[in-house]
This record gives structure tokens, sequence and C-alpha cells, in this order.
């Protein structure tokens, strides 16, 4: 009887330990995934057999799908956008006036909601041309409706899908309130037979450990001079603790209007391009051929160097070198050569 005492004793205490162990064990288990999520390029970027190739963010499945080009509104009544956090590219460029719009170019991520779509310009088209991306927009330039129609580029336009496949918001008036989204785009593709597959041509980029060690001048942070008034304005302001660059406009922090998420971003690349004025409306063309002066913002560090438009794609250069980019996601920021670049933008170490 003691022996089986004693025995049911020990039982009791080694299960009472493994009870006690349980919650340990599980609490190990949870704090896990939460490091994921705070946005260190370590956490971000992982390895894998096959990279996207607008971001070189690795993945464990081949990325053969096409990418989304889509124009979005950048006037202040159209702040914020939806879908921005997510591109792999955003191009802002100006349109007329001091006004800027974005091209968003989406293939690793797809959101759920796009917009405000906005009208299309010819040198819009061309970069989304380049990287054999559907074009999606609402509206267009002459020159832009020209080339549409010849079928130039696979495109959807709001003109002709107003109402179906675009959507108006309650909330915003014309013409800073058409969206559309990304199922949307997959029903017009298939409606027009455009494909979806052919992932686009990859850019170059460093490993993660080359990125750990880029030299160049300290630039925590640059602006970007377009409108007298600071009204379309940028600034990317870089945060070592995220290792990423966080952009503003007209001084508030661009967000994404339906998840509240920031644009954080891993390149910021500027260019200079010849702007030539081609009526009295102030419509523009812009020379994304030629190549020229550029600065490359990455680490918090920048670089002077050169761009060039290789097979439609707007690449770094140095000494006839394409330069490899962070990996991660990408701004392209197009300035006119008048003023010009050391004009137009002001870097600081701060």
């Amino acid at each position: 009887m003691k022996k089986w005492a004693v025995a049911m004793a020990a039982f009791l205490l080694l299960l009472s330990g493994c009870t006690n162990k349980e919650p340990v064990k599980k609490t190990v288990k949870e704090e896990k995934p939460n490091t994921k999520h705070e946005n260190k390029p370590d956490d971000v970027v992982k390895a894998g057999p096959y990279f996207y190739p607008l971001t070189g963010i690795g993945t464990d499945t081949k990325p053969d799908q096409r990418a989304v080009a889509v124009m979005v509104n950048n006037h202040p009544k159209a702040r914020p956008q939806s879908g921005l956090n997510v591109a792999d590219i955003v191009y802002e460029v100006l349109a007329e006036g001091d006004v800027t719009r974005f091209l968003a170019v989406f293939q690793s991520e797809r959101p759920a909601n796009i917009g405000p779509v906005r009208s299309a310009r010819d040198y819009y088209i061309n970069l989304a041309k380049g990287l054999n991306a559907l074009y999606i927009a609402h509206g267009y330039s002459p020159e832009a409706k020209q080339l549409l129609e010849s079928n130039y580029v696979d495109n959807l336009n709001g003109m002709v899908y107003d109402g179906t496949l675009f959507k108006r918001s309650s909330s915003r008036k014309p013409p800073h309130n058409s969206y559309i989204t990304y199922d949307n785009i997959l029903k017009g593709a298939r409606q027009k037979g455009y494909t979806m597959k052919n992932s686009p041509p990859a850019f170059t980029f460093y490993s993660v450990e080359e990125s750990k060690n880029l030299t160049g001048q300290e630039a925590k942070s640059v602006s970007i001079t377009y409108s007298k008034s600071g009204t379309f304005n940028s600034k990317y302001q870089f945060d070592k603790t995220l290792g990423k660059y966080k952009r503003f406009s007209a001084g508030e922090q661009t967000v994404d209007l339906d998840t509240g998420e920031p644009i954080l971003l891993d390149n910021v690349f500027i260019i200079e391009a010849v702007h030539k004025a081609i009526d009295s409306y102030g419509l523009r063309d812009i020379d994304l051929q030629s190549g020229g002066k550029a600065y490359l913002l990455q680490m918090g560090k920048v670089n002077e160097v050169e761009w060039a438009n290789k097979n439609g794609r707007i690449v770094p250069m140095k000494n006839g070198e394409e330069i490899p980019f962070v990996q991660g996601k990408t701004w392209v920021n197009v300035v006119p050569t008048n003023p010009g670049l050391h004009t137009s933008v002001s870097l600081s170490a701060q």
C-alpha cells in the first residue's frame, strides 16, 4: 500500500511538472511570429530558389505573374491614396504645371483596392511598356489616347469601364474618386483576352550582406521641390531602426487610406530629365530615354550616379556599370533639368 502511495505521489508530481512547463513552450511559439512584423531588412528579405524581379526578395515559387501599372492621383484631394504601400516600384513624375502623379507598379503583392486612378500621359505609358505591364488609367491626353487606341500597350481605361470595372467613391468628388480593385483588373484582363503571365524583366539587387556594407555620403533625409507652394513637394526620412525610408507629401507622412500603413522604401532614386512643354495647357514631353544625372539613396547614404534607360527599365549607373538596388521597394522621382537636380533636391545628414 505504501509503495502504491509513493508511486501515485511521484506520478502526480510528474504530471504537475508537465502542466507547469506546457505554458512556457506555448509562449515561446507565440513570440516567434511577432518578430516578423518589425519590418527590419533581415526579417523581410528572405532567401529562396526564386526572387521577385522588381524587389529582389526571395520566394519559394516562381513569380511568373505579369506586372500591373496604375496611374494614381496625387492631388491633395486624392490623399491618402490606396494601394501605394504594397507597390514594388512607384514613379513620381510631373503631369501639368507643378502637379505630380504616380505610376504604381504591382507584381509581388496584390492590393485589394487601388486609387484614386487618374488619366494617362505618354511617358507613363512608356514606363509601363518597359516593364511589360498591364496599364491602368482613367482618361488620357491626346498623345496617350493615340498610343492606347493603337494597342501599343495592353490597357484598361476608366473612360470605357467607368461604373463597371472602375468604381466611384462617394467620399470624394470627381476627378479624385475613381478606384479599381485588383480583382476587377484581373476580370478586365480576361474580358480583353490579355495574358497575366510573364513576369517583368528583372532589376539587379545587392545581397543582404552587401547592403549592410554600402558606402556613400550620409543622407538621412532628402527633400524634392516640385512646387513653390510646397503642395507637391516630397520628402524621404531614413528610419535607422526600420532600415527604411518614410515618405512625406507637403509635410504629411504618406500612408495607405484603407489600412493606415506607412509607405516604407528601400531605395529612393531621383533622376534628372529634360521636360518640354508641348501646348498652352501645359502638357509635357519628358525624355526618359537619354539618361542623365541622378541620386541614389540606400541605407541612409547617398551616391551621385547617372541613370540610363535599358530596354525600358530606368536603372542607376556608375562608370558604365549598372548599380544594384537594395532588396525591397523603390520610389523613383523624376525632376526637370531646369532648374536641375542640384537645385530641386536638398540632402541632409540629419
